[in-house]
């Protein structure tokens, strides 16, 4: 089993624990995290963009002018896509980019994702997260003693309104819950910041 260095609030080591070689670690598959990855990006797409075809845009019914006998070429509408003011030919219209993904590989892609985490030594695992008052002060010494110098990721096996709006503030560092961590932001935070209590619940819901 892994085993990684277990933090208090103030940066010390108070110990160690072993992590589920399960969840963090099996052989990290790239393939199912850019699977992941690029299904949650599509997910988050609106595709509302849109745009009038001729028959959408106003206008348009009177013919510009003859058939024949101009000289000039036909035409039958001034809303046709080569008209300034005309329709659009072939522009994008309301539509959804999301797709499915079995739940195995999900599972799978979390599993490797946590298990990247640990075998880049980017995972940080604390006994508690906890705070008396909302103090982004606070919270960016807690940082400073874990030596968080850029972007982090804190988990948290409960909703904590304090450390969350603590923390809301500081740029570069997200909190989430359990129940939504997802491959992208675990992959996308250089630090993965995880308390004794959610790793308990971790193991628990991928075991």
């Amino acid at each position: 089993m892994p085993k990684v260095d277990l933090y208090n609030m103030n940066g010390d080591v108070i110990g160690d624990i072993e992590l589920n070689d399960n969840i963090f670690g099996i052989e990290v598959n790239e393939n199912v995290l850019h699977t992941a990855v690029v299904n949650q990006l599509a997910n988050r797409r609106q595709g509302t963009q849109s745009t009038k075809t001729r028959g959408e845009v106003s206008g348009g019914g009177k013919k510009p002018w003859k058939q024949k006998g101009t000289g000039r070429a036909r035409q039958g509408s001034t809303r046709s896509p080569q008209w300034k003011g005309g329709g659009v030919a072939l522009g994008p219209s309301p539509r959804s980019y999301s797709f499915s993904v079995p739940k195995k590989v999900k599972r799978l892609a979390m599993k490797s994702a946590l298990t990247s985490k640990v075998n880049n030594k980017e995972i940080i695992v604390v006994d508690s997260l906890k705070m008396d008052a909302i103090k982004t002060k606070e919270m960016v010494k807690v940082l400073g003693n874990l030596k968080v110098d850029n972007t982090a990721l804190i988990v948290l096996p409960e909703v904590d309104q304090v450390v969350v709006k603590s923390a809301s503030n500081i740029p570069g560092i997200k909190t989430s819950y359990i129940n939504t961590i997802n491959v992208y932001d675990i992959l996308k935070y250089n630090k993965f910041i995880i308390t004794k209590e959610a790793v308990q619940k971790v193991e628990e819901v991928y075991a």
